[in-house]
């Protein structure tokens, strides 16, 4: 008898790559599903996914598993002929063929998989809804971009295939590595860039994370730009990626002509489109980054498409694949190839400036009402002021867009104005490089349209972004220069504060004090309990400079309370670090650890670092001076990594010192004197006071233990070391590098004074008075009292006597 084929699935023409999870859980499905749907964009691999559920589920279908290709079939009425081509069926006079086809598949386990169904989607419903509710045992695998919508239909979305997760930074070391290689994207690149020839080492894996990242991890796009690899590395290709659709173009001949470019694919799928899905699906190439419904309705819904229409449209798209819909966020995204042609459809259709235009303004007054209700209003709850700092992180890339648009199109003020809204509070979510690089650019363009308040506003947040970024003599310069052209209080009471923050960190505690107060008086005034939080806490932190524990712990937990009335969980926690910081000064370092703890925990709940970032550092030190030096290590080094993340070098300088206080803890006193050092190095190239007393202590153990001789080459070797060596030699246990110039001899404790206070404390030996001091050095009284007071600062002494006797004992070294 003879043996009829049970399929008629072609021969791979390469191996399968990735998607082992997929298979396995399509496989799954199929035994408990008649009707199984797979959806994608073209291009993301809904054949080859199907045909290997089919062969593998092929021993559970005796009466065969068949492969229905219908791209080539240009008319409905020929789905049912072209099905019966494939099964050997023929036509039978006076009978309908679907008829005979329902016959034939009756007999037993059967699996049709119906490939390419999107261009006939009715007549396939139509087709497979009969045969499945006439053949009780035969199952439909169908590959499509929009469902069938058809009874027992299970809709399975094809994902693209994984990214490696980091980005690829790592790939030099061995685990970074193999970490990268196993994403599905990359080995299905490394793979087909093998097999046009070019093999592809260790050091290409950087480009080939940006490339499969770039490309969305889109099959297609990835094999084209793999078979481009014997003309091009992975990194020349990345960097040519935007004009993709002329780069990909270099399929297999026995492709598809659909499947053979990037952009044949992605027109085939824009030929199936309405021509309102059309012009919606273009303009939705204006979001670079997740967009909901109600901005796409206030963005793209402009004539020839309306409001009322956007929500049909929309699900049109995401039927038919070319908008993915994230349904635990609740928000919508483009694959950035679909973006890509989309944007130049709408460059095409002359439509790019108005729609953009329109982009910029509804995201203004979107951040306006965001910020409005996260931090100004009064009365609102935590929940929705966390759900107003969400939704406006979530915008992000679209607020980094809209942004470029105003750049390029020379709105100014428009810019001006959504970076007012989206950069008030860097420590809680910005990123202060970025933010000083955009004011800096749109500051740079015409400014005739740009009022005086409009500049104030904008320098008064270029302050805020330089102050984060530690350039805090700039900082200060911008932050005084707004402060005229300001007239709304919340905005003026946030200067105050920023003032008085930077002048404490270049240790000008008097002048400090006097812009806290202003800034508390103005916010009491006006009802305004954010400003009252930070300025009572920027009042707590002068008096604990001065040494006022006692005060500083009023004013903190002052600042506490008022900050619980507002309930933003930012100010909370900048004001319970505070008192932290209170309690470690009076010795309490289980008081101090407990507010960290519970500031950390307010901290975890928002996006971004910085504040994170801070807090974590100060906890991890204190926790190194409890001994729990496990929960120390885990503290400081995800703070150093927030702070690294953000640019912040102040933070990597707070991460030095509490590394320094675990290596000492440890044991480790070299540890400590170095890090110390790298730490005293760090701050004062950004300008900012180190902590004298703690250093001068540090290094007083330093040099009864190791002697003055070890203790001044550790600390000049300290200085000399970046933060990542000294980091890789208290947290990995990594030696650091013999130096190799000339030994610095110049004794460490020199570092914690200038050149002329060490003058002053010299002339103190002499029991000279002020006034005195003044005429040998042709300065003024007041000059060298704020001399003195900043030794007695730096070394934690409180009278003349013990400046005295220190210089004595510690000769300066000539010039």
């Amino acid at each position: 008898m003879r043996d009829f084929p049970r399929h008629n699935l072609p021969v791979e023409p390469n191996r399968f790559v990735g998607r082992e999870r997929d298979v396995d859980e399509l496989c799954r499905l199929l035994g408990r599903a008649r009707v199984v749907s797979l959806c994608g964009v073209g291009g993301i691999g809904k054949t080859r996914l199907a045909l290997q559920v089919a062969a593998r589920g092929g021993p559970r279908y005796p009466q065969g598993v068949w492969l229905i290709e219908l791209a080539r079939i240009t008319r409905p009425e020929l789905v049912v002929e072209e099905i019966a081509r494939v099964l050997g069926v023929r036509e039978e006079a006076g009978r309908p063929l679907l008829d005979t086809l329902v016959a034939r598949l009756g007999d037993g386990p059967c699996l049709l998989l119906l490939d390419n169904c999107e261009h006939l989607i009715d007549e396939c419903a139509d087709v497979a809804a009969t045969l499945v509710a006439s053949c009780g045992e035969l199952a439909v695998l169908a590959t499509t971009r929009e469902p069938l919508r058809i009874a027992s239909e299970l809709v399975w979305r094809v994902p693209p295939l994984d990214l490696p997760e980091g980005g690829g930074s790592d790939a030099g070391s061995d685990a970074g590595s193999d970490a990268v290689s196993d994403a599905e994207s990359v080995r299905l690149f490394l793979e087909r860039a093998a097999a046009a020839g070019t093999r592809l080492g260790p050091d290409s894996l950087p480009d080939v994370v940006r490339l499969c990242r770039a490309l969305d991890g889109l099959p297609l796009a990835l094999e084209l730009a793999a078979a481009r690899t014997s003309l091009l590395s992975p990194g020349q290709i990345a960097d040519r990626i935007d004009d993709r659709f002329s780069l990909l173009t270099t399929g297999e001949r026995t492709a598809p002509a659909r499947q053979r470019t990037l952009l044949a694919a992605v027109e085939w799928s824009h030929g199936l489109l309405s021509a309102g899905e059309q012009v919606l699906l273009r303009r939705l190439s204006v979001f670079a980054g997740p967009f909901d419904l109600r901005l796409t309705e206030r963005v793209c819904a402009e004539p020839p498409i309306s409001e009322a229409e956007i929500v049909d449209l929309l699900g049109g798209l995401i039927d038919k694949s070319l908008v993915l819909y994230d349904e635990d966020r609740s928000h919508y995204r483009l694959l950035q190839t679909i973006r890509r042609f989309a944007a130049e459809r709408l460059a095409e259709a002359a439509e790019r400036e108005a729609v953009r235009e329109r982009h910029l303004s509804v995201l203004c007054e979107l951040q306006e009402r965001h910020f409005a209700v996260e931090v100004v209003d009064a009365g609102v709850s935590w929940p929705r002021r966390l759900a107003a700092l969400t939704r406006s992180w979530g915008l992000i890339d679209n607020l980094r867009a809209a942004l470029d648009w105003a750049v390029e199109s020379g709105n100014v003020p428009l810019g001006l104005r959504l970076c007012f809204t989206s950069t008030g509070l860097l420590p809680v979510s910005g990123n202060p490089m970025e933010t000083v690089a955009c004011l800096e650019r749109l500051l740079r363009q015409d400014l005739t349209r740009v009022t005086e308040e409009q500049l104030a506003q904008a320098r008064g947040c270029l302050a805020y972004g330089l102050e984060a970024r530690d350039e805090l003599g700039r900082s200060l310069e911008y932050a005084f220069q707004s402060m005229g052209g300001l007239r709304d209080p919340f905005q003026r009471c946030v200067m105050h504060s920023l003032i008085a923050t930077v002048l404490l960190r270049t240790g000008r505690a008097d002048e400090a004090l006097g812009h806290a107060q202003q800034g508390l008086t103005l916010a009491t005034a006006t009802g305004d309990a954010w400003n009252e939080a930070v300025g009572l806490a920027g009042l707590s932190a002068v008096a604990l400079t001065r040494g006022r524990l006692r005060e500083a712990q009023r004013h903190g937990e002052e600042a506490l309370a008022r900050a619980r009335e507002h309930g933003h969980r930012w100010i909370m926690s900048r004001c319970a670090t505070q008192l932290g910081a209170v309690a470690e000064a009076r010795g309490d370092l289980v008081t101090a650890m407990a507010h960290y703890e519970t500031a950390v925990s307010w901290l975890r709940e928002l996006p971004g670092g910085v504040e994170l970032a801070r807090c974590l550092a100060m906890g991890g030190r204190v926790a190194a001076m409890l001994a729990e030096f496990a929960a120390a290590r885990a503290r400081l080094a995800e703070s150093l990594a927030l702070s690294r993340r953000t640019g912040q070098r102040q933070g990597v300088a707070r991460c030095l010192v509490g590394l320094s206080v675990l290596a000492e803890g440890e044991g480790d006193l070299d540890g400590a004197v170095l890090a110390a050092a790298a730490a005293a190095a760090l701050r004062e190239s950004i300008g900012q006071r180190s902590a004298g007393q703690r250093i001068e202590e540090l290094l007083g153990r330093a040099r009864a233990k190791l002697g003055e001789g070890r203790t001044t080459s550790l600390w000049s070797r300290g200085r000399a070391m970046g933060p990542d060596e000294v980091v890789r030699h208290v947290l990995e246990g990594a030696r650091p590098a013999a130096p190799t110039g000339p030994a610095v001899t110049e004794p460490s404790r020199h570092s914690l004074l200038t050149a002329r206070e060490h003058e002053v404390a010299a002339l103190l030996t002499r029991g000279l008075s002020n006034r005195a001091i003044a005429g040998e050095l042709v300065i003024s009284p007041a000059t060298v009292a704020r001399h003195i007071a900043n030794i007695m600062e730096k070394l934690g002494y409180t009278s003349r006597a013990q400046i005295a006797v220190w210089a004595s004992e510690h000769r300066a070294p000539s010039a």
